[in-house]
């Protein structure tokens, strides 16, 4: 069977290399930055495009919010013959030194969302491909980004994780009425305390399932406010700053590229 049960997606519509967004509103965007783009498929969350760089096939494609939607179309564009994955996404900073605006290039992931803990048990790693964690960070040099390396924390709940400085200092939840259970008051501050760059709700999901089926997988991040949420002095305009982080992504799969043609039959790339 090729034709995949949710999306519709058949064998010739998945180019090799992918970029992943969040948002089915921002595929036309990233495909935009390719050449001769056209829409592929339009299901639910999902929406599909392809477009040319450097002579080759690429397809954008969205995962919708968290790991469930996320996992889907990961495993139908690696049933199709995905081998090569980058996220665009947007995430809250964690960091003490990010800002609104910086991106964070992701190279693992902490696993408390639930899809990855659907597929393998919670000691297996959620790690970003090396080669791509390599190119973006690259790229994001070369186009005098700033950015931060490291790792994020994956959740599934957008409102029961996050929290509120309230006027006084203290930590709010951002649940309902201001549900909470006790002991989780001081889930981010321990989150922070480990070296954890953003909090986000798919590259758990991404990562864990790359490395399960032998895909390159990877993540961007835009910073698109600071954790906990609170109002801050800087104004970003954020259509140029994702932008600006799609360039940066788009230029990591070009290198990609690259690396591929000029390691021939090796397994991986190396800098000579």
């Amino acid at each position: 069977m090729t034709k995949q049960l949710i999306t519709g997606l058949d064998e010739g519509d998945v180019a090799e290399y992918v970029l992943l967004s969040g948002e089915p509103e921002r595929v036309p965007k990233i495909a935009s930055f390719l050449d001769d783009p056209r829409e592929i498929c339009r299901v639910r969350e999902y929406v599909v495009h392809e477009g040319i760089l450097d002579g080759k096939r690429v397809t954008v494609a969205s995962t919708g919010i968290g790991g469930p939607s996320t996992a889907i179309i990961v495993e139908e564009l690696a049933n199709l013959g995905a081998k090569t994955m980058i996220r665009i996404g947007t995430s809250g900073g964690i960091a003490e030194n990010l800002e609104k605006g910086d991106f964070v290039i992701c190279t693992a992931a902490i696993r408390a969302d639930g899809t990855s803990q659907s597929y393998v048990w919670p000691e297996y790693p959620a790690v970003a491909s090396h080669e791509i964690t390599l190119a973006l960070i690259s790229a994001a040099k070369k186009r005098k980004a700033r950015f931060s390396v490291g790792i994020a924390f994956t959740v599934d709940g957008f409102y029961s994780e996050n929290k509120i400085l309230g006027k006084a200092g203290e930590l709010q939840s951002m649940s309902h009425g201001g549900f909470g259970l006790l002991g989780r008051d001081r889930r981010l501050s321990d989150v922070r305390a480990v070296g954890a760059k953003n909090i986000e709700m798919e590259n758990a999901t991404l990562f864990t399932l790359g490395s399960i089926f032998g895909i390159r997988t990877g993540a961007v991040c835009i910073v698109s406010d600071v954790v906990p949420w609170h109002p801050t002095d800087k104004i970003i305009d954020f259509e140029e700053n994702m932008s600006g982080c799609i360039q940066v992504s788009v230029d990591a799969l070009s290198q990609l590229m690259k690396w591929d043609r000029e390691r021939g039959d090796s397994e991986f790339w190396s800098p000579r």
